[in-house]
């Protein structure tokens, strides 16, 4: 277990770091004292949630074994829990106190398709043959996410803080599914400042733009059926539109910013050769560094499926799937947070664990670095090209994010050897300083008006650069049926290897 961390004003000390905000006193070290103490007694309930939410592998807008298993810990803390607000069932918004300030954590549980695997077996071994798992660790922001809110209850009622903390799991990060609709429905309109929670293989915190922005839809084209040998020319072909929108497409690659990505998929592709098809779908993902520029191409992609039609005979429509804006986060929260991941610093590996690690990345034929021991320090963020429906959040609230410890560095996600480690005891100890290291930081920010102050103004300069518009259409709902097939196909035989835990802190 991580030992305890006794925090002096001297560890908050960066070197050439000028802090915007005032030092600590004793009686913030004793906050968050009782904070850490706090975590390391309720260590078991946590990981218990984690490893839950593990077994659960649930997908996107199918989290319903997990969001109850959070609901019933978190009333069972005196939380109050509300699931399916922004008309997801599988949302769940949890928060203790009163009125302002308000602090909020930001995270998702959703599992991937295919990503069952046994924990701890190198080799492909998976629970339920094709079944969904946790493949990128998400797994593990439950139990962090709900311990560190439930820390800092405790000091808020130890030293009569005032304030509000919550915490938002958003349902099917992985398909960019609800943010978005959270932000509409006004979920953050009352919240101070927000820290986005996340698996990695290191404590850090950055700053600046993250992620790329991304807009997903559904180009669908219906033409007339005919018989392909017999009276082919009676036929309207809708696949032959796809295709078209496909090759426009590429056509149109050597015309757009250097930073833009756009990948698809065929999701309707015809029946059977001698068909003319009538019906032809086809997936697209638009990315790039700003929204802005993602609509301009998107916009670009509307005109090449009004060609496709038009070339075929065939009428086409577009289906909203989702939208993500890149993070927008904050160099103020983040130096206070890099105070906290200086202070609680990374864990202490056993060898046996640095050994495990080294053998599992040679295992993987991946380079054999071990486990990271020292904490990263401040910079700012290179922006990455995946997207992270939070982006969204954190363009009406001023934000931080925090990464936590719990993956094997060079094991990228979405591949079935980041589904091994998530119940280890690695695991387990990266997910104690990220409990640590997030309640401290809302400690913080609960206590330190200048520090929400000066956050706040950042926010508003920052985000006038851009503003933020929604890509929601005004009509758009949910997808709540999201994976509920994929689910239902193997739910049954996953819930053989639930481990029925009922996790309380104390």
């Amino acid at each position: 277990m991580q030992h305890k961390h006794k925090i002096s004003v001297s560890s908050f000390a960066i070197v050439g770091l000028a802090l915007a905000v005032p030092l600590p006193t004793a009686a913030a070290d004793d906050r968050k004292q009782l904070a850490f103490d706090v975590v390391e007694r309720n260590v078991q309930a946590m990981t218990d949630i984690s490893d839950s939410l593990y077994y659960f592998g649930e997908l996107g807008m199918q989290e319903f074994e997990s969001s109850k298993l959070l609901k019933d810990t978190l009333q069972a803390a005196g939380f109050r829990v509300e699931l399916g607000g922004a008309g997801m069932p599988t949302n769940v918004w949890a928060e203790w106190g009163s009125g302002r300030p308000k602090v909020a954590i930001v995270t998702e549980i959703d599992a991937l398709p295919g990503g069952s695997q046994t924990p701890g077996e190198f080799s492909r071994k998976p629970l339920v043959k094709d079944a969904p798992g946790h493949m990128e660790g998400h797994n593990t922001h439950g139990g962090v996410a709900s311990l560190a809110a439930f820390a800092v209850k405790q000091v808020m009622q130890r030293y009569a803080i005032p304030g509000t903390v919550a915490i938002s799991f958003g349902p099917a990060e992985e398909q960019l599914g609800s943010r978005p609709f959270l932000v509409r429905a006004g979920s953050f309109k009352d919240v101070d400042a927000i820290i986005y929670l996340h698996i990695r293989d290191t404590l850090n915190t950055g700053f600046g733009i993250g992620n790329y922005a991304a807009i997903s839809s559904y180009f669908t084209f219906h033409g007339k059926t005919a018989h392909g040998a017999v009276n082919p020319w009676d036929g309207k072909d809708a696949v032959d539109a796809v295709e078209l929108m496909d090759i426009g497409f590429d056509k149109l690659r050597e015309h757009l910013r250097p930073s833009y990505r756009a990948h698809r998929t065929i999701t309707i592709g015809g029946i059977q050769p001698n068909i003319i098809p009538d019906k032809g779908q086809i997936w697209w993902f638009v990315r790039d560094a700003s929204m802005p520029a993602a609509k301009e191409t998107y916009d670009k992609l509307l005109k090449i499926a009004e060609g496709a039609a038009l070339m075929t005979g065939t009428t086409w429509d577009v289906q909203y799937a989702a939208s993500a804006w890149p993070q927008l986060v904050s160099r103020t929260i983040a130096e206070a947070i890099q105070n906290n991941v200086e202070a609680v610093r990374m864990p202490n590996w056993a060898a046996e664990e640095q050994q495990q690690a080294s053998d599992f990345q040679k295992s993987a034929e991946k380079p054999v670095l071990g486990l990271r021991s020292n904490v990263t320090p401040l910079g700012g963020r290179p922006q990455a090209t995946s997207s992270n429906d939070s982006g969204d959040v954190s363009w009406v609230v001023p934000a931080g994010s925090l990464n936590f410890p719990s993956a094997i560095p060079g094991v990228e996600a979405h591949e079935w050897h980041a589904a091994v480690f998530p119940t280890s005891s690695i695991s387990h100890k990266g997910q104690v300083v990220g409990a640590k290291t997030l309640a401290a930081s809302l400690v913080d920010l609960l206590t330190l008006p200048e520090l929400l102050q000066k956050a706040r103004a950042e926010f508003e300069n920052e985000s006038k650069k851009t503003p933020y518009f929604s890509l929601v259409p005004a009509d758009a709902k949910p997808d709540v049926d999201l994976n509920r097939g994929e689910m239902e196909k193997y739910r049954a035989e996953m819930r053989k290897f639930y481990l029925n835990k009922t996790p309380r802190f104390n």
